[in-house]
């Protein structure tokens, strides 16, 4: 009996290269084919194991080598703001807020914030109140447009507003330390406490003390707190505040009619004596000199029924020390510093 004519398909070259390319149709092939039973098994065992090894390999390592590129991109959207988003510089002094930004990558401009328009010469003596991204061009670095004011100046509400300076309040009738607490956040250079009254003179502790006068007036604006100082003129507790400062708590009196009285009667009298020695003398130029002597021992008789030590010219009514010394007014009327009350100059 003749053999079994092969077909094309059958031939064993075919199936083999059938067996590592395709495995599913080299497998079929294969048991088509005239090979023996254990071939068909063994070929079918090891295509098998071929088609199924790139299923059974090390997943990890694909997983990891597919979750790299994952990192990588999602690092990306992290690390691009870093290197495009601008720093903050808000609040910061202009020097140091463009040293900032070119360490960034950024090219710096600025400007006036207030409606000034003011050049900014000195950088250490301006502060950022807006920044903004200036107006890109392709290819260009990009630049940051600050709005800045003088470092002592408050930031306007909007870039170009005129700036909110604060302004005087009301202290008068405040004690000093609660005028302080209200004044101290305008940020004086200095509150100074000063006396109403000429007069008198102030301790050292003043925090009751009240105030009847201000400086400067309520409502003004405070352009330049730093260097400005705020005057406060105060009265002891209990002392009512003068209706002008730098007046005195105790006038000096003004001479009257009464001193000018005095002093011609003064002179009445020494006439009188220097007539009365004239006439015991019995002789006119005996009484002439001895109304001079007269006149000369009325000044010494007031000084002995004082009994204290002269003092020189007086003013009077003005109050002296101490008790029981004398003086001589500019119109030559003798004084003495005495009572009641506290010692004033008195005839």
């Amino acid at each position: 009996m003749p053999a079994p004519v092969r077909r094309w398909w059958q031939h064993p070259v075919l199936i083999i290269a059938l067996l590592v390319v395709l495995p599913p149709v080299g497998i079929a092939l294969a048991w088509t084919s005239r090979w023996g039973q254990a071939k068909k098994i063994i070929a079918t065992v090891l295509a098998g194991l071929w088609f199924l090894t790139p299923f059974l390999g090390d997943p990890p390592k694909k997983a990891e080598a597919d979750a790299k590129p994952a990192a990588l991109a999602s690092a990306s959207p992290s690390a691009s703001p870093s290197r495009t988003e601008p720093p903050s510089l808000v609040g910061r002094n202009l020097k140091e807020a463009r040293a900032t930004a070119l360490a960034a990558g950024f090219q710096v401009l600025s400007h006036d914030a207030s409606e000034a328009d003011a050049a900014q010469v000195a950088e250490a003596d301006w502060k950022v109140c807006f920044q903004a991204v200036a107006a890109e061009k392709p290819g260009a670095i990009r630049t940051l447009d600050l709005g800045v004011v003088r470092t002592d100046a408050p930031c306007p509400a909007k870039d170009g507003d005129p700036i909110p300076y604060p302004k005087m309040p009301k202290v008068v009738g405040l004690t000093f330390a609660k005028a302080s607490q209200v004044l101290k956040p305008i940020g004086f250079q200095r509150i100074e406490a000063q006396s109403a009254f000429t007069d008198v003179t102030l301790p050292a502790a003043v925090d009751d003390w009240a105030v009847c006068f201000q400086e400067p007036a309520e409502g003004k604006e405070i352009s330049a707190p730093a260097t400005t100082s705020a005057p406060l003129k105060l009265v002891s507790p209990g002392t009512g505040c003068p209706a002008a400062p730098n007046t005195r708590l105790h006038p000096e009196p003004t001479p009257t009619h009464e001193d000018s009285g005095s002093t011609a009667s003064g002179g009445s009298s020494s006439g009188g004596s220097s007539s009365g020695s004239s006439s015991s003398g019995g002789s006119s130029s005996g009484g002439s000199s001895s109304g001079g002597s007269s006149s000369g021992g009325s000044s010494s008789s007031g000084g002995s029924d004082s009994g204290g030590a002269s003092t020189g010219t007086v003013t009077p009514g003005a109050f002296c020390s101490p008790a029981g010394a004398t003086g001589v007014s500019k119109k030559g009327i003798t004084y003495t510093c005495k009572g009641p009350g506290q010692p004033r100059w008195r005839q």
